[in-house]
């Protein structure tokens, strides 16, 4: 998990190598100041020599610009390797999100995956700044700092020897104890960001029905729990300040009594032992050795919070995408034709029914076949598996008489165009939406498109025309409106297959009729897959399927299905009856 992560630092390698060797160049002088303060006041002040003091005091500004040094260029270098790696990382998982099938991304909600790319990745960054660092600062700052206070005097530093423990126990305590909080708290950010991205996505719903309140409610209740999580880590995390401080001072109160003693019994003599500037030094590393525990602590306690989005991100860049293209691709699609073969299909192994089962079936190049069935009978499911966004769990499914595994990924999915039942316009012109379909189309080809898909009208009646401003979503264009775009966009791949998964539902009957004409008469030789609610719009299909529970129940023309069909029949009679009243 951590290797997979690493491989995101990159060309940021020398700036994260250099960061820990500039700290322990910080440390290092840090631990060296109170000695040549000891000297300075032993054998200068106290041996009242000139030249002694002279030299040392020059050390110590020395010392001190080099400390400053090497912490600025730490940082520098650390701030550099955090935000590289972040960048990277975010930029992984992304792309990798983008191989995903929609299998794949069933496995994750999106509400999930944004959590992830946000507010995971931040921590990591903080952590990994924080590892390149203090985790280095901290221990080596206690190794350096006891080893020089061990060379002054081993008795004193017999003290360490009990504030140590004492520090380490508690700090063993605390760490499990505020994990299992943290792990909790960012899987309550998903459930935060599922309700905020439910209640901006669908405010319009929310206002109608005037669900204000029940929505911040909501909020508020899982707002409430991220607090109160966060609260009870941090009262945990309290004890460890008081007890540190405890440590700190009951050393400095000790080494105060002994050391009084010892620079007593030695005549502040450095030949006979302990002396005042050395006691001096010794408060020092007491007081260095000390914050580098409890700084220890805060990083063991960033890297406890750390460990759930590192669980987290590693999870996106884990997942294999179940779909992938052959080693040796076919590259060209020879037509529009498309065979089920003994066709079954469940969304996941572990399913126990199948969405799709024994599905058999031709379709010529350049039909045009409707599909009809209640909610949950299958029909966007069967039209999923021609661009391979799933792949059949039995069977074979073949389009331009090859099988779909055949196929470049990139090659099939540019010959089948596909609008989905959900219809997504992306902020940005009306033109750069179409472009989705054909970056390099001209705009007589998107005026082409459009009047193919009976958006050119009112396109034009826009003051802006095809520059008009497309917001997020498609939310300033209607329902209909935002289905003709989303139609001319398809149309402009020039696709051998096109689907329209329910893609007329928001167009009245008179504008789905000039639509349907118009594939007829302008894109007779591409395969069309309609599906539909109202038996108008496909009632001139050269074949028409009726889907029941997963299975093809009856296929055949209008008239056909009238006389063999009473499912179909049912349908149209009560249509037609509705259509009359």
């Amino acid at each position: 998990m951590i290797k997979r992560l690493a491989r995101c630092i990159r060309e940021y390698k020398w700036a994260a190598f250099l960061s820990p060797v500039c700290m322990i160049g910080e440390v290092a002088m840090e631990v060296l100041i109170p000695l040549v303060m000891a000297d300075l006041y032993d054998y200068g002040i106290v041996g009242q020599d000139m030249s002694v003091v002279v030299i040392k005091s020059v050390q110590l500004v020395l010392c001190a610009l080099a400390s400053l040094a090497f912490g600025v260029l730490s940082a520098m270098l650390a701030s550099k390797a955090g935000t590289g790696f972040a960048k990277n990382l975010r930029h992984d998982m992304f792309h990798h999100v983008q191989s995903f099938s929609f299998r794949n991304i069933d496995k994750f909600s999106t509400a999930s995956i944004v959590t992830r790319l946000t507010s995971d990745v931040a921590n990591l960054q903080m952590t990994f700044q924080m590892m390149i660092r203090m985790a280095i600062r901290c221990p080596m700052m206690l190794i350096l700092a006891l080893v020089s206070a061990m060379g002054i005097s081993v008795r004193l530093s017999l003290v360490y020897c009990v504030a140590i423990p004492v520090l380490v126990a508690v700090l063993l305590c605390l760490v499990p104890m505020v994990f299992k909080i943290f792990d909790r708290v960012f899987r309550t950010y998903d459930k935060l960001n599922n309700v905020v991205q439910e209640n901006v996505h669908g405010i319009r719903v929310v206002k109608s029905f005037v669900r204000e309140e029940k929505e911040i409610e909501k909020f508020t209740g899982i707002s409430g729990a991220i607090y109160r999580d966060f609260c009870k880590a941090e009262h945990t995390l309290a004890f460890n300040g008081p007890i540190m401080q405890l440590c700190v001072y009951a050393c400095m109160i000790t080494i105060s009594w002994v050391g009084a003693h010892m620079v007593v019994a030695s005549g502040n003599n450095p030949a006979l032992g302990l002396t005042t500037g050395e006691l001096s030094s010794m408060f020092t590393y007491t007081i260095q050795i000390l914050n580098s525990l409890m700084m220890l602590s805060m990083v063991f306690v960033m890297l406890t919070m750390s460990r759930s989005p590192l669980r987290r991100c590693a999870e996106i860049l884990a997942e294999e995408p179940d779909l992938h293209s052959p080693e040796a691709p076919v590259t060209e699609v020879a037509d529009g034709s498309i065979d089920f073969e003994d066709v079954s299909f469940r969304y996941s192994e572990n399913a126990k029914n199948l969405a799709l089962a024994d599905v058999n079936l031709h379709i010529p190049a350049g039909a045009t076949v409707g599909i009809l069935g209640g909610t949950g009978a299958g029909k966007t499911t069967l039209v999923q598996l021609i661009p391979r966004l799933y792949d059949v769990s039995q069977g074979r499914l073949k389009v331009g008489g090859r099988d779909v595994r055949e196929y470049d990924l990139d090659t099939l999915r540019d010959n089948v165009a596909m609008v989905l039942q959900k219809n997504v316009l992306f902020s940005g012109t009306i033109k750069e939406n179409l472009r989705w379909g054909n970056p390099q189309a001209s705009d007589e080809e998107l005026v082409h498109a459009c009047r193919l898909s009976c958006a050119d009208e009112f396109i034009r009646s826009f003051p802006d025309g095809y520059d008009t401003y497309i917001e997020q979503g498609g939310t300033n264009v209607s329902g209909g409106q935002k289905q003709r775009l989303c139609i001319a966009r398809a149309l402009l791949k020039k696709p051998k297959i096109l689907i329209l998964d329910d893609s007329t539902s928001a167009v009245d009957t008179q504008t789905d009729a000039m639509i349907r004409k118009a594939f007829r008469e302008e894109i007779p030789g591409t395969t069309k897959l309609i599906i539909a609610q109202r038996i108008a719009s496909v009632q001139e299909a050269d074949i028409i399927l009726v889907l029941d529970n997963g299975r093809i129940v009856a296929s055949g023309d209008h008239e056909t299905l009238l006389k063999e069909s009473s499912i179909y029949r049912d349908v149209y009679q009560s249509q037609k009856k509705g259509g009359e009243e």
